[in-house]
């Protein structure tokens, strides 16, 4: 193969290597700057609050794609709950009516599905800062 032929080859590989690099590093930064608005919205800690949602069974009702072993179905799907603008079909999804929501659904929505599971506002702020980040 020509020298000039073997520069090019590398010349492509080199670019695309750096644009494999480069997208990487926007998807890792994105995904930081994503958990540190949840985070600031809410009160409350992304990494807490994917241990709360497992503690206190939120996955055997709830699928949720970004933790693993939980594909419940009796609720609805919480994948991409952070874009949608309504929570349970009632409230405004604001980061209070979120928490309120994890707290105390039955005060919100008498008669809904989803029980009162006696979730202390820390866990609920937590909880909440994790869903926020499912987008």
């Amino acid at each position: 193969m020509p020298s000039s032929l073997r520069l090019l080859v590398l010349l492509i590989v080199a670019s695309a290597a750096a644009a494999v690099a480069s997208i990487v590093t926007l998807k890792l930064e994105n995904r930081d700057q994503g958990r540190m608005v949840a985070e600031q919205i809410t009160g409350g800690s992304v990494a807490a609050g994917k241990l709360a949602y497992r503690r206190y069974g939120c996955g055997g009702c709830h699928a949720l794609n970004s933790v693993t072993g939980v594909n419940g179905e009796v609720g609805p799907s919480l994948a991409k709950i952070a874009t949608r603008s309504e929570i349970a079909g009632h409230f405004a999804n604001t980061p209070q009516n979120m928490v309120q929501w994890l707290q105390h659904p039955q005060q919100m929505l008498p008669g809904n599905g989803m029980p009162d599971m006696n979730v202390t506002d820390r866990d609920a702020r937590d909880i909440a800062a994790y869903l926020y980040t499912n987008r």
